[in-house]
């Protein structure tokens, strides 16, 4: 049986559904299993990695698992090494692009963190595999969603930033590949979506897919910040998500052939991220 941690998140929720697919046992664990909303084909328990008597029952009868950042936080390692008594043998770590290899320290909060969890998902002892997304198409539900909604135009800065966001189902789509196969054991697998787009480009794809225009609105990168923290994101997260969108202005975002090449398809397109989700910017 596989273990998909963070299972009602954008990625885990993929991961499940791709995995009953091909006929494969889910275990599908949330905090809130009441509210999860998940094909009725997936075991769904509630648990919490940080509580030492979750992590044993979780666990029980796993063979692999989907690791999610955002249900271990600082737990990994007492995790791991339960998963490893429990006969574990596979993890896919759902990673970060902003990880740097052969440096001596990572830059920024976001590359802190999930490095110390591949560090010690790589001590674990267990096969293992590192799917490092860059930006999540799905980021534009909280970026950009409120004020489509409420007024049809996004203020932001840096509009010229290119960035190549990833369709969540390309990541999972690469995790169960990993999870099922044995072709992809140690492999640090960077992703991105297709094509290089603009922050103007990306909203006035949303705009084609709901059949509204909306457009992008050039602000300045202090009022840029101050919205961000506003939302709930921590400042020196928000400081490091400008500081990416700064670097990116003014050149071609670069764009991975891992989804193609693993998954043996073509990454979708932000416009077929954008038709998913339509619903979601319509006020």
């Amino acid at each position: 049986m596989i273990l998909v941690t963070g299972a009602t998140g954008n990625v885990g929720r993929q991961v499940v559904s791709l995995l009953l697919d091909t006929g494969a046992p889910v275990r599908a664990l949330t905090r809130t299993p009441a509210a999860a909303e998940l094909p009725a084909a997936a075991e769904v328990v509630g648990g919490d990695l940080a509580r030492p008597q979750d992590r044993a029952s979780a666990l029980a009868g796993i063979s692999s698992l989907f690791l999610n950042p955002a249900a271990i936080g600082s737990a990994a390692v007492p995790f791991l090494a339960v998963a490893r008594e429990q006969g574990v043998r596979r993890v896919v770590l759902l990673s970060s692009a902003s990880v740097e290899d052969g440096v001596a320290e990572q830059h920024g909060p976001i590359a802190v963190l999930h490095k110390r969890i591949e560090d010690a998902v790589e001590a674990s002892g267990l096969e293992w595999t590192f799917i490092r997304p860059g930006e999540f198409a799905a980021n534009a539900l909280v970026q950009y969603g409120p004020q489509i909604r409420a007024t049809g135009v996004v203020r932001g800065a840096y509009g010229e930033a290119a960035m190549a966001p990833i369709h969540e189902r390309d990541i999972a789509a690469v995790a169960v590949r990993a999870l099922l196969s044995d072709g992809h054991l140690g492999a640090r697998y960077r992703l991105t979506g297709p094509e290089s787009l603009t922050q103007y480009d990306k909203v006035r794809l949303i705009g084609e897919a709901i059949g509204r225009e909306v457009r992008f609105q050039e602000a300045p990168p202090e009022e840029a910040l101050k919205a961000l923290v506003a939302r709930g994101v921590p400042a020196d997260s928000a400081e490091v998500l400008l500081g990416y969108q700064a670097a990116a202005v003014g050149r071609e975002a670069p764009v991975s052939p891992a989804v193609q090449e693993i998954t043996g398809r073509p990454g979708l397109t932000f416009a077929a991220w954008a038709a998913d989700h339509a619903d979601a910017f319509r006020a």
